[in-house]
């Protein structure tokens, strides 16, 4: 009997500790994410603070007087919609386009293994280290040649192709699509296209909206490839529009703020719709073989 209140005591303390534990690491974790929230609150305000108010010590974080000066100047005195537009469809594009490509290559590589194709995977694998500023020259020189230079064609020459989505839909092909399953639809007739369209990628489905989120953030945030492609201001994209903002002595805080955040509604608006995808198919890529 004595054993047993000891043991329901020890218990109950390790039960304790271990809550106790818990809560603390929630607590660690609020505090992170918080501050991780912080610098985009202060954006969000500043886009309605006055000049005066944004440059004042210690800053606010909820707008004395709040404005919308900084925003009616933004769309009024830039062609801010259409860089919005220009990369909404460089982006949408381009993570289509990945999509596409990653599918095809991860699934060839996962289900129809060889020599061949296990050398083609590592070099695959290589390229992700190479930084794009490596070979953004000679793709320029390609573009040019091309004659797509200040065209949407001309953005997404570069974007069509990421070797990490090749790898995540490699890795979801080969621990969510069992063998067995593509021959039961091979002994039924079924020819590889239809396979590939009508059992493989709806099984992918995940991961391919998780691959979309990334593929979309890429083209949204990409700067130096659309600085040297786009050089007029229609085809600018909104990363190249709000480095106008910023000369070489001033920075115009407030159309800066009021620009940055308009832009942040799109991006946070499909992460929302897609951030369950996005959360499957990255946690189901797995890593072992």
């Amino acid at each position: 009997m004595t054993t047993q209140i000891a043991s329901q005591l020890s218990s109950g303390q390790l039960r304790r500790k271990r809550m106790a534990l818990n809560l603390f690491i929630d607590a660690i974790l609020i505090v992170f994410g918080l501050l991780m929230v912080l610098p985009l609150i202060l954006l969000v305000a500043n886009a309605f603070k006055t000049p005066a108010e944004m440059l004042s010590w210690p800053p606010s974080i909820i707008p004395e007087n709040p404005t919308l000066e900084n925003i009616e100047a933004v769309l009024s005195d830039t062609p801010l919609m259409l860089w919005i537009f220009n990369s909404f469809a460089f982006a949408i594009l381009s993570a289509l386009a990945i999509s596409i490509t990653s599918a095809i290559a991860g699934y060839l590589l996962a289900k129809f293994p060889s020599p061949i194709m296990s050398i083609l995977f590592a070099i695959i694998l290589a390229t992700a280290i190479v930084p794009f500023e490596v070979y953004m020259i000679p793709l320029y020189f390609q573009a040019q040649s091309l004659g797509i230079l200040n065209s949407l064609w001309g953005l997404l020459l570069g974007y069509l192709v990421m070797s990490f989505g090749i790898f995540l839909i490699r890795q979801n092909v080969v621990h969510s699509i069992p063998d067995e399953l593509l021959e039961a639809a091979r002994i039924d007739g079924a020819g590889e296209i239809w396979i590939f369209i009508r059992v493989v990628l709806p099984l992918l489905r995940g991961a391919l909206g998780a691959l979309f989120v990334l593929a979309f953030f890429q083209a949204w945030t990409a700067f130096a490839w659309p600085l040297i492609v786009a050089t007029t201001k229609p085809s600018y994209t909104i990363e190249v529009g709000l480095a106008l903002f910023q000369t070489g002595f001033t920075v115009d805080l407030g159309r800066l703020s009021a620009a940055s955040a308009i832009v942040l509604v799109p991006s946070v608006t499909l992460f929302v719709l897609l951030r369950r995808n996005f959360v499957e198919g990255v946690a189901s890529s797995g890593l072992k073989e």
